[in-house]
């Protein structure tokens, strides 16, 4: 087996760190023989010869952007397809061959014909566009995550179908990589005037809004892990997040939709294209909808039905979403519009065409989800914990011999847990595990009891010689919360890691465990894009606001403070009246006017800047006492995006 070599740190012979931090720059190791046996194995196992998806995949091809990448107005690379390119011929031993196949059908990029009247572009970004040729123009579905990779592909589609004007968007869920890129396709201006019409299902704004407010630091810090941001690509790196490839880290935004949709069967005609809509919230989005152009015998899934197990508990971290609902609304697209579709398409991976494999393509979806759900509940009651059920919970041999049942993006393992966790809560009935230690006092302990760190790193040693990464990984994380800067113990957690990785079929589950070791040899990365663009933020309600204010207090360092602060937004033309005591922010709209130690005029989005340290700039009208509003300042603390994840 190869080994890395060359640290740029000392150590003794203990293998401890003489300096400051213990940061490796080396190579990554090869694919171990135990890795190598089990995808000899997957590779006997799995229907490799079904072809099926192959086909699909190419179905309708026109034309590549080429080169396959797209610049920011700076020449900053925002999204590059051509890394990808090595995504070619046999997997190597450093990537499970069934994440390998999964990775080269996502991987290709281009305008596709859906039918005719109906083209995506797809490997542009994680998401994929469609256009609706409509009488006068075309509807976009889902505009990227990124301006640049939306108006990437709208000029592909322009330059093979017309200079057609765009007449709609339609969004068909409330995550970023579904609207992020609307202002590489409309303006504001344009959809003011009219000219084009913005629809999302109802609930669109305050989810799209609230889903990286709360926990948007913490979430934006794992997603980083997630899709590989900080990962070369290659085979012993990122081949691609199962869902789709990566994120692009374009110019994101939002045009707030001038069209709600609420009611299943609601009908709208669109430039001459009729569409029948069916809600779907609370499922893989909190809102989320899909639809049916009659006229094209085509129908949109939304991100409820892609070529993947989707997850149930996304490891960047969300609410658990549901997957009694998700399938229940999967049969209800079933009933609806199944045997009156030619093709199904997504907002992710490729359609499905005929009628009868429409049907059964989202019978197997709907029966995935199903399963999960039902059998989870069954096994709960019988009083196993998440954990338990995850380890030993098979699916069944018709659901498990399709490929759209992988776990690529979700997996079994976690979303099983996620079901635990929806209905259960973190804690499994064991008294043992009511009160454990945190992680770096427990990693003492048990160190301490297997005889001192050096012990565990040999005990870890031989895990990893006998090709039992998982114990390694437990026995390697005890060690460098003990220890985080015994260089042993990191270089070997961080091969451990690899070898984690490149035995996942799981897209994100590599890129947890890679980027992992990235971070053990060469630090920390941090958080590499965000998605507080301002017109996002500029849709923040005033109760939003103020609760972001809430949850950024550091409750410790406010325990003294008595503060009451009125609070006028001169463009909302509302008056909130704030207190803070016992650490606490509460927020209340007051139409009238109220005692306060202090008035402040303002804007939402100068509340805003004020709030992160900008005290000087115009647009502040103060009545009152002003040092009330900078000991308000200064006790609200900004989320870490650098904070660490694989070390304590």
């Amino acid at each position: 087996m190869e080994r890395s070599t060359g640290n740029s740190v000392g150590t003794d012979a203990q293998g401890h760190h003489d300096g400051e931090v213990a940061i490796m720059t080396v190579e990554s190791t090869a694919a171990s023989e135990p890795i190598r046996e089990a995808h000899r194995t997957r590779l006997a196992q799995l229907p490799f010869d079904d072809t099926q998806d192959l086909a699909d995949a190419d179905r309708g091809f026109i034309a590549a952007l080429e080169p396959g990448t797209v610049l920011a107005d700076d020449g900053r690379v925002v999204w590059d397809a051509d890394g990808y390119g090595f995504l070619t011929g046999e997997a190597p031993d450093t990537v499970d061959p069934s994440l390998w196949r999964q990775s080269m059908l996502v991987a290709k990029q281009g305008l596709f014909e859906v039918v005719e009247g109906i083209y995506q572009v797809r490997g542009l970004d994680l998401s994929n566009i469609t256009f609706v040729e409509g009488d006068t123009g075309v509807i976009v579905i889902d505009p990227l995550i990124s301006a640049e990779t939306a108006a990437a592909a709208l000029a592909l589609y322009r330059a093979h179908r017309g200079e057609r004007p765009v007449v709609a968007v339609i969004y068909t869920h409330s995550h970023i990589d579904h609207f992020g890129g609307v202002f590489g396709v409309a303006s504001q201006a344009e959809v003011d005037a009219g000219t084009i019409a913005v629809i999302a299902p109802e609930g669109f704004v305050e989810h799209a809004v609230a889903e990286n407010i709360y926990a948007g630091t913490a979430m934006a810090r794992r997603a980083g892990y997630m899709y590989g941001a900080a990962l070369p690509r290659g085979p012993r790196g990122s081949v691609g997040a199962g869902l789709g490839q990566t994120t692009s880290t374009g110019t994101v935004g939002m045009i707030v939709p001038t069209v709600f949709v609420g009611e299943t069967g609601e009908n709208h005609v669109v430039d001459g294209v009729e569409i029948e809509f069916q809600m779907a919230p609370g499922t893989e989005a909190p809102s989320e909808m899909h639809f049916y152009f009659p006229g094209y015998r085509a129908l949109c899934m939304a991100e409820n039905a892609t070529h993947t197990l989707h997850n149930l508990l996304t490891l960047r971290g969300a609410l658990v979403r549901d997957p009694h609902v998700w399938s229940g609304y999967l049969s209800e697209a079933i009933e609806r519009y199944g045997h009156r579709s030619d093709v199904a398409f997504a907002s992710h991976h490729w359609p499905t065409w005929d009628s009868g494999r429409v049907v059964g393509f989202l019978s197997v979806q709907r029966d995935l989800y199903a399963y999960l759900h039902d059998q989870t509940l069954r096994l709960l009651n019988q009083g196993l914990t998440g954990a338990e059920i995850a380890e030993q919970f098979v699916l069944p041999p018709a659901l498990e011999a399709a490929w759209s049942t992988h776990g690529y993006y979700g997996s079994v393992s976690h979303n099983v847990k996620a079901i635990y966790q929806r209905y259960m809560g973190w804690f499994d009935g064991n008294p043992a595990r009511l009160w454990p230690h945190p992680p770096a006092e427990e990693a003492t302990r048990y160190c301490r009891a297997l005889g001192g760190v050096d012990r565990v790193v040999e005990l870890a040693r031989e895990a990893y010689e006998e090709g039992d990464f998982r114990w390694a990984a437990t026995l390697l994380d005890h060690a460098v919360f003990t220890d985080p800067q015994h260089v042993a113990a990191r270089r070997l957690y961080a091969e451990t890691l690899e070898q984690l990785g490149y035995g996942s079929e799981n897209g994100p589950w590599r890129n947890f465990f890679l980027s992992g070791a990235h971070e053990l040899r060469e630090g920390n990365f941090g958080t590499p894009t965000t998605t507080d663009a301002p017109s996002i933020i500029a849709q923040l309600t005033a109760e939003q606001l103020f609760d972001s204010l809430a949850i950024a207090v550091d409750g410790p360092r406010a325990w003294h403070l008595d503060l009451t602060i009125s609070v006028v937004f001169t463009d909302l033309g509302t008056r909130y009246l704030i207190t803070l005591r016992n650490g606490v922010l509460i927020a209340r709209e007051h139409p009238e006017a109220a005692d306060s130690d202090v008035e402040l005029t303002v804007t939402r989005t100068r509340l805003l800047a004020f709030v992160a340290g900008d005290h000087t700039s115009p647009g502040l009208e103060i009545d009152g006492d002003e040092e009330v509003l900078h000991q308000l300042a200064g006790v609200l603390q900004p989320g870490d995006t650098a904070f660490e994840i694989v070390l304590p």
